[in-house]
């Protein structure tokens, strides 16, 4: 597909199922942090849904292409974009390499919950047994734009201070609720930037 987007050539391959052609055009194009990064992420959902042979002609160039990339910051975004389908770029390559111990006194220090991050991620028992990095931020991520988002709706619907509506009580719980929210924004995203070192 010459002079195609690559979002859009891929995805088209990726419809009719043709991963080697999305694979070589992935492999060919110049890396940004955009269209390109779209494009990796689309084929990395399409070797999350396949095994064997086919999931491993798929992840192993897209793998040799990623490691090879000299911007850090693309490079850690493409791999927690691939993890996200199951798909795992990384393989201590990239992402730093953090043990049970050391995500335990991340979430102490932070203050986030660490029996969240056990409701998604499969957590080993032993103190100095590594953990998945990648899925550990990618809960700490979601769950700081969770509460982001509920701060901001919140937010949206309290008075304008300087309006001429009067700030009632049930306004101020909701300010403090959009606060609370906030707060728990910000600790879980000092604890994604922890685990990944940002």
């Amino acid at each position: 597909m010459i002079g195609a987007r690559i979002t859009d050539a891929v995805a088209h391959y990726h419809r009719k199922g043709e991963s080697k052609d999305a694979v070589r055009l992935v492999r060919d194009r110049e890396p940004d942090k955009f269209r390109w990064r779209s494009a990796v992420s689309t084929l990395a959902s399409m070797a999350g849904r396949t095994r064997g042979r086919e999931r491993f002609r798929i992840e192993e160039p897209v793998r040799e292409v990623v490691l090879d990339l000299p911007d850090d910051v693309l490079q850690r975004e493409v791999v927690l974009d691939a993890r996200r389908f199951n798909v795992d770029l990384d393989r201590g390559e990239i992402l730093p390499v953090h043990t049970m111990g050391d995500v335990r006194r991340y979430a102490f220090l932070v203050g986030a919950d660490m029996r969240v991050v056990e409701r998604y991620v499969t957590l080993p028992e032993d103190f100095f047994a590594p953990i998945d990095t990648a899925a550990c931020a990618i809960v700490g991520r979601a769950m700081a734009n969770h509460h982001r988002r509920r701060a901001q709706k919140i937010w949206l619907e309290l008075p304008d201070p300087d309006g001429p509506e009067p700030r009632r009580h049930h306004h101020e719980l909701m300010a403090e609720r959009a606060d609370h929210d906030a707060e728990l924004a910000r600790r879980w995203a000092a604890f994604a930037r922890t685990l990944l070192g940002a």
